[in-house]
């Protein structure tokens, strides 16, 4: 049985992750920075849990010695962590670099950029010691190299992730570590993340609803796939990227003929 930590994985990509690992008989550790989140989320998650194989622990990624405690409740309750996923993350408001409150900038840039150097040390340390186990990064808008006005501080951070993710796989070569060092660039996924900026805006909703329900995709139909990939990897440095530029360029030459809409069933005022 593989043994997955997910960070940040009480709602969105992270808890879709969860529901897809435990789908494939594998024990899931979920987290987040409150106890109502994470009570939540492993509620949720034991209903499709016969085995008792999810395990939910507070962390905020910031603290190094709660990401710390992440990994010891994991190997303390399961023996072993398999993989690790470095998933929480931030985008902040769509505003421009200088109308971002400070509190907001550090916020942004402490959980996705710190909370992964946290994530990588504490895991990297772990695994060097057991022997095995693999490290995903969650890359998004900017490590591909993309710049979206007011997303300038959450682009910057993914930027700098696809930096550090290339990094840690050299170092990790250049001492023969044992250990599969991988991103993963889900694309536009329907999360929070797309939908808040436009709630209270029905006018701009309905201006980019269309393009984002060619280019973007349900949590439960690109959760499986990245699991599934990270299952059977068994090499360092790889990139899992669900929306490639040929799918992305397919669906618009398909859209005048097709009816997509993702997001059925979803409320932006809700």
């Amino acid at each position: 049985m593989k043994v997955v930590v997910i960070t940040g994985s009480t709602r969105g990509i992270g808890f879709g992750l969860a529901e897809s690992f435990l789908a494939r008989d594998c024990a899931v550790v979920v987290s987040g920075r409150t106890n109502e989140s994470v009570e939540n989320a492993v509620q949720r998650l034991r209903l499709q849990d016969e085995k008792y194989q999810v395990l939910g622990v507070v962390c905020d990624v910031r603290d190094c010695d709660q990401v710390q405690n992440l990994w010891d409740r994991a190997r303390d309750r399961y023996g072993k962590v398999d993989i690790w996923i470095n998933n929480a993350g931030l985008s902040g408001p769509q505003k421009l670099l200088w109308e971002q409150s400070s509190e907001t900038v550090q916020t942004v840039i402490d959980t996705n950029l710190l909370g992964v150097f946290n994530g990588a040390q504490v895991a990297m340390t772990g695994m060097l010691e057991q022997g095995f186990g693999a490290i995903y990064n969650m890359e998004g808008m900017g490590s591909d190299g993309r710049k979206i006005i007011g997303l300038s501080l959450y682009g910057t951070t993914k930027s700098a992730l696809k930096y550090f993710t290339d990094a840690l796989v050299k170092e990790a070569k250049s001492v023969d570590a044992p250990i599969i060092i991988g991103a993963l660039q889900p694309g536009m996924v329907v999360t929070d993340l797309i939908l808040e900026p436009y709630r209270g805006r029905p006018e701009e909703w309905q201006r980019v609803k269309r393009i984002f329900s060619i280019i973007a995709d349900r949590v439960e139909t690109v959760t499986p796939w990245l699991a599934d990939k990270m299952l059977k990897n068994h090499k360092s440095g790889v990139r899992f990227n669900w929306s490639s530029s040929l799918k992305i360029f397919s669906r618009f030459v398909l859209s005048p003929f097709s009816k997509r809409n993702i997001f059925e069933g979803i409320d932006i005022e809700a």
